[in-house]
């Protein structure tokens, strides 16, 4: 039993691997007697995954944290300094390259940030972009313009807003649409495989055909590191 832990920029999500499949788990009521290893990655500081670890330690189940390396398998890093890609983008391009192997993919990812990253079949990162998600973009107009307002109840949809709140939210939505639409030109003559993941995952792909949405593809990446690096 593996227990497996993601620490973003607003939340920690943790989850078990075993029998080849990622379950929901408790922190509060975890099996630490039959948890063979933690592996873990983390945008930045996190006091529970400090507790989450001196547990493990109690219990000498050892500790693996994901690191991003310029090569992992066949798989290949665009950033010349590696170090500077976020362990989340490189996650969600590791089971990208896993799991729609000898496919072109396009791996977004819907959190704070919204994250668009282009992998060629070969396992070549050619590069991403990093832009507001969908709620920052949102709140950066209101927080700094007059006139422009939200509202709550307020959908995002693709569609011309008839009103202020549903021209911000379907504004920043069209953006994020446009952005996936400019990473698909980066294969000419292709039809690349889209790949979303993260809160607003499931609205973006409702917006493409044959797109896919993995709500857990941060987490099988996190597992498939751990199953391919070097320990």
């Amino acid at each position: 039993m593996r227990l497996l832990i993601d620490v973003g920029n607003t939340a920690l999500k943790a989850a078990i691997w075993q029998d080849g499949q990622i379950k929901s788990c408790e922190l509060n009521v975890l099996p630490w007697s039959q948890i063979n290893e933690v592996v873990y990655a983390s945008v930045g500081k996190s006091e529970q995954l400090n507790e989450l670890l001196a547990q493990a330690s109690v219990f000498q189940v050892p500790c693996f944290e994901a690191k991003v390396t310029k090569q992992l398998s066949n798989l290949s890093c665009a950033y010349q300094q590696f170090h500077n890609l976020g362990i989340d983008r490189w996650l969600g391009l590791i089971a990208a390259f896993q799991l729609w192997s000898q496919q072109d993919c396009i791996v977004i990812d819907t959190g704070t940030a919204t994250t668009i990253d282009v992998l060629t079949a070969q396992g070549q990162h050619l590069g991403g972009w990093i832009l507001p998600g969908l709620d920052l973009m949102t709140r950066s107009l209101t927080q700094n313009t007059q006139r422009v307002f939200d509202d709550a109840n307020t959908p995002f949809v693709n569609e011309l807003g008839v009103n202020t709140p549903n021209g911000l939210k379907n504004g920043a939505l069209v953006a994020t649409l446009g952005a996936v639409e400019q990473a698909k030109l980066q294969f000419t003559n292709k039809k690349p495989q889209l790949i979303f993941a993260g809160g607003y995952g499931a609205l973006l792909k409702a917006q493409f055909s044959d797109a896919i949405y993995d709500p857990q593809l941060v987490m099988k990446g996190l597992n498939y590191w751990y199953e391919l690096s070097e320990k």
